[in-house]
């Protein structure tokens, strides 16, 4: 995605004023999913989508969100689910764990419901790689991950 998807483009292909959007965002690394939330609501208003039209609901960590993703996903007003969170390797192999848990369970959502739910989850070596992808130098995944359910849905 990455070099891809690098800002808002402008508008969709698609009209998104009547399209909702759920942005699942993890609370632990609040540091740095909050500016992956920013990122994603500002895309997506620039992109058309009425602000009234985009949910956030908060977990607690990025290992809830699949589950997260699933309940919001399952709801039929809901178009698109943006998943948003950062996990940082540290001294044990729980970044292993989690990280594969989150990217499978994110995957196996989307198939079952259907419907495009974005990987943002930051999964990086260190909190400076996360700052550098949550807004820093290297730009904003949240902001790419809204830009890649909107083309999921131009796609559809």
């Amino acid at each position: 995605m990455a070099g891809v998807l690098k800002s808002v483009s402008g508008k969709s292909k698609i009209n998104l004023s009547n399209k909702k959007f759920a942005i699942v965002v993890a609370e632990w690394n609040g540091e740095i999913t909050k500016p992956l939330f920013e990122g994603a609501y500002h895309a997506l208003i620039e992109m058309g989508v009425k602000k009234s039209n985009i949910i956030r609901k908060n977990v607690p960590g990025s290992f809830e969100l699949p589950l997260a993703a699933q309940w919001e996903a399952e709801k039929k007003d809901i178009a698109a689910v943006i998943c948003l969170g950062c996990v940082i390797q540290g001294d044990t192999p729980h970044f292993d764990y989690v990280c594969q848990g989150v990217t499978y369970g994110i995957m196996k959502v989307s198939l079952k419901t259907n419907k495009p739910i974005a990987f943002g989850v930051l999964t990086t070596l260190n909190k400076q790689q996360a700052i550098d992808r949550a807004g820093g130098k290297l730009g904003n995944k949240g902001e790419e991950a809204a830009l890649t359910v909107v083309k999921m849905l131009e796609i559809k």
